[in-house]
């Protein structure tokens, strides 16, 4: 439990110099800073795994789990979507989803950014609620719904643009890489994380090939130092 505690202090340390202000003036430290404090501290050791729950066209529902090195699950949270209601969910609903359930596992844990709720406070349930009363109701018409201001994503990103965030995304993988990577002691392990992530890689490649090939050097770089180390 040592660890988890020097994670909590960590993500502490963090908070005094990256937290970002919210709606109504609270301070949230962001999943990609939490992040990074997981892996600082608690290494290749614990592992944090995403689900899709519910992906209806509609809405989407993500659950996240984290696992120690036996793989029990020591913490776990989950985050809802509305397809389509804002600018971040018309086009990334689902990884919004994933990075406010990676959160939440995380809080779970004690590493809050400030409120255990990452949807500002839960202010956005009443917004999302009406978001899907106004798609059921669409559907039985058959007429296309009005348009409805932004609610809050999960994730506090209201006032950031689809390519902050997308920036914001390929960071914190980038991270998870090289905490993970830094941890590894054979050729092998780095392999099997590479064909894991391949299709994470792609996707990022095909908006920002640049951030890919970073990810792929954590890679190379990692295979070359542990290969010389075997001979």
């Amino acid at each position: 439990m040592s660890n988890i505690q020097e994670a909590m202090a960590l993500v502490n340390e963090l908070y005094k110099g990256h937290a970002i202000k919210q709606k109504g003036g609270k301070m949230y430290l962001q999943v990609v800073h939490r992040v990074e404090a997981f892996r600082r501290t608690l290494g290749a050791e614990f592992g944090i795994d995403t689900q899709i729950i519910v992906d209806d066209g509609h809405r989407v529902v993500v659950k996240a789990v984290v696992t120690n090195k036996d793989g029990i699950t020591v913490g776990s949270g989950m985050a809802e979507e509305i397809r389509g209601q804002g600018h971040v969910n018309t086009t990334s609903a689902l990884e919004n989803a994933e990075t406010s359930a990676i959160g939440r596992a995380l809080a779970s844990l004690g590493l809050s950014g400030g409120e255990y709720a990452s949807a500002n406070e839960m202010d956005a349930v009443p917004r999302k609620a009406h978001n899907i009363e106004q798609n059921q109701a669409a559907a039985v018409e058959k007429k296309d719904p009005p348009s409805q201001a932004s609610p809050a994503p999960s994730e506090p990103t209201a006032e950031l643009t689809q390519e902050e965030l997308d920036k914001k995304h390929d960071k914190s993988v980038y991270l998870d890489m090289q905490s993970q990577l830094r941890q590894m002691k054979h050729v092998n392990n780095v392999h099997t994380l590479f064909d894991r992530m391949k299709p994470k890689i792609q996707e990022i490649k095909k908006r920002n090939p640049e951030a890919a090939q970073h990810i792929v050097k954590l890679f190379l770089d990692a295979e070359q130092s542990l290969t010389k180390g075997e001979n």
